[in-house]
């Protein structure tokens, strides 16, 4: 080998640019948006490509089809039932994060500061009623070790109920002072905004999940062989398609002039806002899945009949609520999230035919999505060592009990072998 290759490969392999190497996403994420700017009628809603089929369905399908293939049946259906980690999810979801949000955007309006466009407040809060992202808090759960199966089930029942719970919210936000003049009350396009979603989650979510459960039962070893392949290849499936919905997100921003429609301060504004909400309700999904006080409470599994009733059953009812960190990493990735894939639908049924406003609207939405991607992406390096650092203490743990063992065995076979040896000498004589 000669000494430049010996420098290239030397360079090439260097921690930095190893890290550098491990940041493609963003890399490529930056092009995506740059192609979106300058040609935005490729991947936007009815254009070239029909984005909101090739990419709204397409991609969202394949990411749930994977899902599908990689998941356990019977560890799918018994995260189904998990109803007290689906309870939190949801209130979070749709009614602290969006509460929360009221109340800023209340503050600020009634500031007067008229940087901030009053539309642009209404997009912050239909963003914040909107359910949790299809895929990317999928890929994150799944990258981080978190668990998947739960994020899964939660993305279905999520927006499922999204259809229904988000313009309810929606109407109970602005029906009244201050923000009267935002509600879509007309009425026009909420029954096509019920058969859109529904159809949307079916076919991206519920059919291409059920289809890989199928073929993981009836052809495993084929289904095992794709995995190993994409596994062998380092082939990020899902992290390519979340690349294309964000594309698509950004091409129909885009071509709709959200960015363009609001003042820069607003911008501006509205990134460091939406950063400083993504952060501040991971933390409280964090507090919300691991509550401290539970564990000082209850902090031993009763036995019944050696305890009092009433702490027996209040550990039953309330310790569940204590997950384990697989569930909080699930929790903290889906309730902060929103989704932008059926959120453009959530909202532009809602105004009917009334989209004079839509760009501003959907400004806060589409920077919000970007953002909890980017915020997620480093959070899962971080949620992934948190939840290693019990396996490597239980592997520690385990092992320094084998020895413990191995050493009694040792003492108790020692005598064993020096009395056989004495009798035998014995017989000897």
């Amino acid at each position: 080998m000669t000494k430049s290759k010996e420098v290239f490969f030397k360079i090439w392999n260097h921690p930095v640019t190893n890290y550098l190497k491990s940041q493609w996403f963003f890399y490529c994420l930056a092009v995506f948006i740059v192609i979106a700017r300058f040609a935005p009628d490729f991947a936007r809603d009815d254009g070239l490509i029909k984005g909101q089929y090739s990419i709204g369905y397409g991609c969202v399908a394949w990411i749930f089809l994977q899902s599908g293939l990689s998941m356990k049946t019977k560890r799918l259906m018994a995260n189904m039932g998990n109803w007290r980690a689906h309870l939190v999810i949801l209130v979070m979801s749709f009614l602290i994060t969006s509460s929360i949000a009221y109340g800023f955007c209340v503050a600020i309006k009634v500031s007067n500061d008229k940087n901030i466009d009053d539309w642009v407040l209404i997009g912050i809060i239909m963003t914040t009623t909107c359910p949790t992202t299809v895929a990317s808090n999928v890929i994150m759960t799944t990258n981080a070790g978190g668990n998947d199966l739960l994020c899964v089930c939660e993305v279905f029942i999520g927006n499922l109920l999204g259809a229904f719970i988000t313009p309810a919210l929606v109407q109970m936000y602005t029906g009244s002072y201050p923000f009267q003049y935002g509600n879509p009350a007309t009425g026009n396009g909420i029954g096509a905004l019920y058969g859109r979603v529904m159809k949307q989650v079916g076919l991206s979510v519920f059919v291409p999940l059920f289809v890989g459960q199928v073929i993981q039962n009836v052809l495993p070893k084929i289904t095992q062989a794709y995995l190993d392949f994409l596994k062998k290849y380092h082939l990020k499936i899902g992290s390519y398609m979340l690349l294309l919905i964000m594309f698509s997100s950004f091409s129909t921003a885009f071509h709709q002039k959200a960015f363009t429609s609001v003042s820069h301060v607003c911008i501006v504004f509205l990134v460091f806002f939406n950063l400083g909400c993504y952060l501040f309700f991971t933390l409280l999904a964090f507090l919300l899945a691991r509550p401290w006080f539970i564990i000082k409470i209850f902090p031993e599994e009763p036995i019944y009949g050696e305890c009092s009733k009433l702490y027996y059953y209040s550990y039953k009812i309330f310790r569940p609520f204590y997950y384990s960190k697989e569930d909080a990493v699930c929790i903290m990735f889906c309730a902060p999230a929103k989704t932008a894939a059926l959120g453009v639908s959530l909202i532009t049924s809602q105004f009917g035919d009334n989209k004079e406003n839509l760009g501003k609207l959907l400004v806060p939405l589409v920077l919000y999505q970007s953002e909890q991607v980017l915020a997620a992406s480093i959070f899962v390096n971080l949620f992934k060592k948190w939840i290693e650092k019990d396996k490597i203490q239980e592997s520690k743990e385990t092992n320094h009990m084998d020895l413990e063992r191995g050493d009694y065995k040792a003492e108790i076979k020692g005598p064993d072998i020096i009395d056989s040896s004495l009798q035998s000498s014995l017989s000897s004589k």
